[in-house]
């Protein structure tokens, strides 16, 4: 799959459309968003992204709908909703982009070494 390509996957039997939420307050609840967009259509799964460190969340989410059209409906409907006083910004997920093996991707380049 190219990173240009949008997600959408099969999932026990039903095609899935990820849609990223971001800009979210860290006050949101995953049950706040399945209300939301439950309103659109059927909502699959909700998930709030937690930082690994602090396990706060990082601000942004991931919801799955079963239905193409319902879930263009939510992102058109809700892009620049006020959630809890602040302005969220949906699109259709992408996939993740792979990394560079060369690169080095562990978190001890950002910690002090003795």
């Amino acid at each position: 799959m190219r990173a240009s390509e949008k997600l959408t996957v099969e999932v026990r039997g039903k095609t899935v459309i990820n849609i990223f939420v971001r800009n979210l307050d860290s006050t949101t609840t995953e049950a706040q968003l399945k209300d939301l967009f439950k309103a659109y259509g059927a909502v699959e799964t909700v998930t709030i992204v937690q930082d690994r460190d602090t396990s706060g969340p990082r601000g942004f989410a991931f919801v799955e709908m079963t239905d193409a059209v319902e879930a263009k409906a939510a992102i058109e409907a809700l892009n620049g909703f006020r959630l809890n006083d602040r302005a969220i910004t949906l699109n259709e997920a992408r996939p993740k982009t792979e990394r560079d093996a060369a690169r080095d991707s562990s978190r001890d380049h950002r910690r002090h070494k003795m």
